[in-house]
């Protein structure tokens, strides 16, 4: 996949089929309209491209926005990718691109930057500065511009739009069964390992402490995970804690996950943690005994489960 940081590096030959929105997730309602994208280029005379925005819009023109998002930039990029989008454009999102006019936007940019053939967009689709033109001042700019428009229905927008919402809902509810069928593949989280209190150590269960550098990435409900990571090639399945780990007094919330049958160090290398499960909330336990025996129980209420995979 060709990735672009801006709308001005974007170069091709061929016209594109385009789509654009943020795909926050990129969930199994996002994967329809992507698929739909890359089946009009199947006779190679045509290249797919998703145009997309970082920092969020909402980030931008909303004081104090505190939206909490399914994918880091990164990990859109990998998402994207595995979809088979060919081309996409992630253009940093200011107040002086919000004020392009409709026609601006339509003119140089889907016309004169990405030779446009055809874009897919949803009915709903607003655009411009103040988000003025719709659907059909799009139509309008096709048929003046030589482009196709094709509408996405209102029912497969709704369903993207409920997948959203479910998914932080789910999410936030701890409900990963839910949330990981809205997306079509296991929610994760990604950062590097720092160094912890070692408190794991001392009660045989070493955790890797992960740390998000993303302060907009969406962690799901504290409490106690079965999860896993591809580590040195390898599945390696195991328990995460979020929380604040109340039984020693914590008051920052911490990502801590114990893998299982798996020693190697790790520290300052980024790992991917897929959550699977929800085993429990977290507690606070009346010694560090009780909570050594509290692990032992969902060590194996997780072997359990990862049994059944």
């Amino acid at each position: 996949m060709n990735i672009f940081h801006s709308i001005n590096d974007f170069s091709s030959t061929k016209k594109t089929i385009i789509t654009l929105g943020t795909f926050d997730g990129v969930h199994i309602g996002h994967k329809k309209i992507l698929e739909r994208v890359i089946q009009n280029t199947d006779n190679e005379k045509y290249e797919s491209l998703v145009l997309t925005f970082f920092p969020h819009p909402r980030i931008v023109l909303q004081e104090h926005s505190d939206i909490q998002l399914l994918n880091t930039i990164n990990e859109k990029i990998d998402l994207l990718e595995k979809i088979g989008i060919e081309n996409l454009v992630i253009h940093p999102f200011d107040e002086t691109f919000s004020r392009l006019t409709a026609e601006e936007f339509v003119k140089t940019i889907l016309v004169d930057r990405f030779h446009i053939q055809k874009i897919i967009i949803g009915h709903d689709h607003r655009f411009g500065r103040n988000r003025t033109a719709n659907i059909d001042d799009l139509i309008a700019f096709g048929k003046q511009y030589d482009f196709e428009v094709e509408q996405i229905s209102v029912q497969e927008i709704n369903d993207i739009s409920v997948s959203s919402t479910k998914i932080r809902n789910a999410l936030l509810d701890g409900d990963m069964t839910l949330a990981n069928e809205y997306l079509g593949y296991d929610y994760f989280l990604t950062g590097n390992v720092i160094q912890g209190k070692q408190l794991g150590r001392t009660i045989n269960f070493p955790t890797a402490n992960l740390k998000i550098e993303e302060n907009y990435k969406l962690i799901p409900k504290n409490g106690v995970y079965i999860v896993k990571s591809i580590l040195d090639q390898k599945t390696v399945f195991g328990m995460m804690n979020i929380g604040f780990n109340p039984t020693v007094n914590g008051d920052v919330q911490s990502i801590e996950i114990h893998y299982f049958d798996f020693d190697k160090d790790i520290y300052n290398k980024s790992i991917c943690v897929s959550i699977l499960k929800r085993i429990r909330s977290e507690q606070k336990f009346e010694s560090v005994d009780l909570l050594k025996e509290q692990l032992q129980i969902d060590k194996k209420n997780a072997l359990a489960f990862i049994n059944t995979l």
